[in-house]
């Protein structure tokens, strides 16, 4: 890390002094992005709210597993992209496929045969898809599948996994969150939960409303693995009950295999979606699933039209060639299991750290090795905002940027040995502010705070 933006300061209640990250040009950039722009990031989990107080970077550049600051501070980075840079950043193969396709132009009046390759591509890779639709951001996949239930059912209502974070920007999900305002009470009532792994409440739920759920939404698994039996049990109920089953695989796509949960676990959905990764940073998501329901939004069907994803930009030719790259690079340099030897190298260093600094029980690795996330726990074990502040910030000063723990292949051994110690370095302090029972006077400033709130 750049040490002239950096000093040693001293707590005004304790003895011990701190690194302290000074972000003159990133505070500036900051300002000038809320003048601009609502929430000053174009995704809310990008904002400077889910950062310490002054100390949210603004990025100048990347390269493989690290980044740069318009300070000049350099960071070894976690969750890149938000889960979508799985190859790391500027990755030659799928850099090179994009800049080929730059020169021959990107969007025509007409589809380009580039999208003939990429459909065949991506049905080889998930071969549990007859059809497939490109768009440009997850909402649009998910939202369009949801119509497409509704129409291919005659159902009102959405069953959403209630236990997984986040669905589509559309009314239909939003208004479920405590982000709600602007979303008609009737749309939101439409959409009802049901928690994850329990079979016995969903059956019940589907009873409640018999004959009006269209379909059942959910990510097959995030930061725990589905129960025996689990995912079966959910295509039975929805056979039996007539409503469509969809995998949310945003996040599972690659990441648990190349042809995501499904190909995993070995259940098959009637949809599924799948982006971030996929692109590795490009835009690009994916409809798949099966043809009687896909031909709905289609020319060569008989039945009702439904309008089912229609977009200006959504086969642009050099996001679909960064998703071939992808699905290559996948598939000839095991990247899935590169991902998950990294996870599991990272999460026992970390576990070991948080262990010998005796905050074992509160610095909290969870998730598949490949998609690793923490919980920061007070005192009482609870989950806390001002304690993920303190870590983060200590973390932050080490030159690691991790909004969480999620790998990307471009790491290497010294990163992650980097990230351990530095981990360590922020557990000792994390002690102490248990020790002390309050962790203020580590925070610098305001606790960061959760994505979805009413007030800002």
């Amino acid at each position: 890390m750049d040490t002239k933006n950096t000093e040693r300061t001293e707590s005004t209640q304790h003895s011990e002094g701190a690194e302290r990250l000074l972000l003159p040009r990133s505070r500036e950039a900051n300002e000038r992005l809320h003048a601009m722009i609502p929430g000053g990031a174009h995704t809310y989990a990008k904002g400077d709210d889910q950062y310490p107080e002054h100390l949210a970077p603004v990025i100048s550049h990347g390269r493989g597993a690290h980044v740069w600051d318009v300070d000049g501070n350099r960071y070894i980075e976690y969750g890149s992209g938000l889960r979508s840079v799985s190859l790391g950043h500027a990755h030659p193969r799928v850099v090179e496929a994009v800049r080929r396709e730059l020169d021959r132009g990107s969007n025509f009046v007409r589809p380009s045969i580039v999208e003939v390759e990429a459909a065949e591509r991506f049905l080889a890779t998930v071969p549990t898809a007859e059809m497939v639709k490109f768009a440009k951001n997850g909402s649009d996949a998910t939202t369009a599948a949801v119509r497409l239930a509704r129409a291919a059912t005659g159902r009102p209502r959405v069953a959403i996994c209630a236990d997984h974070p986040f669905y589509s920007v559309d009314d239909w999900f939003i208004g479920t969150t405590p982000m709600n305002a602007g979303i008609p009470a009737a749309t939101t009532e439409l959409t009802v939960a049901f928690p994850y792994g329990d079979l016995a409440a969903t059956e019940e739920l589907l009873a409640r409303y018999e004959g009006e759920v269209a379909c059942l939404i959910l990510e097959p698994a995030t930061h725990t693995e589905p129960p025996p039996g689990y995912l079966s049990g959910l295509r039975e109920l929805a056979d039996r009950h007539g409503c469509v089953l969809v995998f949310d695989e945003m996040i599972t796509g690659f990441r648990w295999s190349e042809a995501g949960a499904q190909g995993l676990y070995g259940v098959v959905p009637d949809l599924s979606t799948f982006g971030k990764a996929l692109g590795n940073g490009f835009a690009v998501s994916a409809l798949a699933g099966r043809r009687e329901l896909m031909e709905l939004g289609g020319l060569r069907d008989s039945r009702e039209r439904v309008f089912l994803l229609s977009t200006t930009h959504g086969a642009e030719t050099h996001a679909l060639a960064a998703a071939m790259a992808v699905q290559t690079t996948y598939a000839e340099e095991g990247v899935t299991a590169r991902l998950h030897a990294l996870g599991e190298r990272l999460s026992a260093g970390v576990r070991a750290a948080a262990s010998a600094m005796g905050v074992g029980d509160h610095v909290v690795v969870r998730g598949r090795a490949s998609n690793l996330v923490f919980a920061t726990l007070d005192e009482s074990g609870q989950p806390s905002q001002p304690y993920r502040t303190l870590f983060l910030r200590r973390l932050l000063a080490g030159g690691v940027l991790a909004p969480s723990l999620v790998v990307s292949s471009a790491l290497d051994d010294a990163d992650i040995d980097h990230t351990v110690d530095v981990v360590a370095q922020a557990c000792a302090v994390y002690r102490k502010a248990l020790d002390a029972g309050d962790p203020t006077p580590w925070l610098g400033g305001r606790p960061v705070k959760p994505v979805f709130r009413r007030l800002a």
